[in-house]
């Protein structure tokens, strides 16, 4: 065979499995996953491992700022750090806190240490950032070598079934909860987000100058899932047709029952945690059409047979 066509082949087989590499490389960006059976014993949660509001990242500027109207106060909780000291919820009044859920395994979460560890360092004692490690509670010394090798200059601590509970669950990571200096959670961000995000917000949290409007939003979920409750509109869920009293009554039983997904939560709070879940999408529409085709209404109980009457029994005189 002429060796000019087999380097011609060569060559193209090496530029196809160039882009074959690439066009893997991007499809990695968008995907997500499990966490290791090793945290079986915690909440699932997934590795969001594309970048979140993508068109804020390409624009290095943030215009709008949202806070919850109606923050709750960070859950408590008093436990000792990777390096024995003690971390407590009461010692962050006044201050900004970062509530980081991460683990040494996620890419996006190692990739988003070194942005915490600037802006810790930047405002220091008006910031305070905490890192919540998802690895194996038994792999203590493996979390501490790593935060050694990466500089960490803010308190780790392990996570808990207890802090997970009180937290409402991490659906994916890295998830950072953002408290105001009185104490409350005024954002959740979920997946991987540019450091300019997270300095507007706590500039503007702290009261220093930002280039960017504050909005409000009611929690309906978005920061704690027990306050799906509340919301009227749920990610992916069409209740277009439905009367208000209809819309009503499918909210109702979206939040009563239970996801079959195996995540524990009820359907609404399923769809907001996780809205590629299938089995809640599923669900959720065959729930809505039963709303919508009368079929969920108990019909009126049929009246029984009249109880035989019996005569009154005098009652003696006690006094």
């Amino acid at each position: 065979m002429n060796k000019g066509f087999i380097f011609i082949l060569a060559l193209a087989a090496g530029l196809a499995g160039i882009a074959i590499g690439i066009a893997a490389g991007r499809s990695h960006l968008s995907t997500v996953r499990r966490i290791p059976d090793s945290r079986a014993h915690l909440e699932p949660a997934r590795v969001v491992t594309s970048v979140k509001n993508t068109s804020t990242a390409q624009s290095d500027h943030m215009s709008v700022i949202r806070f919850a109207s109606n923050p709750q106060a960070v859950p408590p909780f008093l436990v000792r750090d990777i390096n024995g000291g003690v971390v407590s919820t009461a010692e962050w009044h006044g201050k900004v806190v970062f509530l980081n859920f991460w683990a040494t395994w996620c890419p996006p979460c190692r990739e988003e240490i070194p942005e915490l560890v600037e802006l810790q360092s930047r405002y220091k004692d008006r910031l305070q950032v905490v890192g919540i490690s998802m690895d194996d509670p038994d792999d203590v010394a493996g979390v501490k070598k790593f935060s050694e090798r990466e500089g960490v200059n803010y308190p780790i601590v392990m996570a808990s079934r207890e802090i997970l509970r009180e937290y409402g669950g991490v659906p994916a990571l890295p998830t950072s909860f953002v408290v105001n200096t009185d104490g409350k959670i005024v954002q959740k961000h979920v997946g991987l987000y540019p450091t300019f995000v997270y300095e507007t917000e706590l500039r503007s949290l702290l009261g220093l100058p930002v280039e960017a409007t504050v909005e409000t939003f009611e929690d309906t979920g978005q920061i704690f899932l027990k306050n799906a409750a509340l919301a009227t509109e749920l990610p992916d869920v069409d209740f277009t047709g439905l009367t208000p009293e209809l819309r009503k009554a499918a909210l109702k039983r979206l939040n009563s029952e239970s996801c079959s997904c195996g995540c524990k939560l009820t359907l609404a709070q399923c769809r907001i945690n996780d809205t590629l879940c299938p089995v809640s999408k599923k669900t959720a529409a065959q729930v809505v059409k039963e709303i919508a085709a009368g079929s969920s209404t108990s019909p009126e109980p049929t009246p029984g047979p009249a109880p035989p009457s019996v005569a009154p029994t005098s009652v003696p005189n006690q006094r």
